[in-house]
């Protein structure tokens, strides 16, 4: 799929990972009950932000990296029908190898 937004800066465009259903004993919990995934694809990234001296600071992520972020980083979007999260490169926690 082409994501048609093109982040600015040092922002990312996150595609959360797919919660795995969870199961206590006999009990399912529904998704409104599930907590939002941590985990994520790298589907954009810009170029970089500029610091005050005018430098250009490269960023650490490309597209493809899975990656940890904080639990309340981001902004939600819909692109095609699919969510996404939009947010800056330091609410990116690491980098899963």
């Amino acid at each position: 799929m082409a994501v048609k937004i093109k982040p600015l800066a040092d922002r990312v465009i996150v595609r959360p990972m797919e919660e795995k259903e969870l199961k206590k004993g006999a009990i399912i919990i529904p998704d409104s009950a599930k907590e939002r995934p941590q985990e994520g694809e790298v589907i954009a990234a810009g170029p970089g932000r500029t610091d005050d001296k005018g430098n250009k600071i490269p960023m650490n992520v490309k597209k493809g990296d899975k990656v940890i972020y904080g639990k309340y980083a981001g902004t939600e979007i819909k692109l095609n029908g699919e969510e996404f999260l939009l947010m800056r490169e330091d609410d990116i926690l690491g980098i899963i190898e």
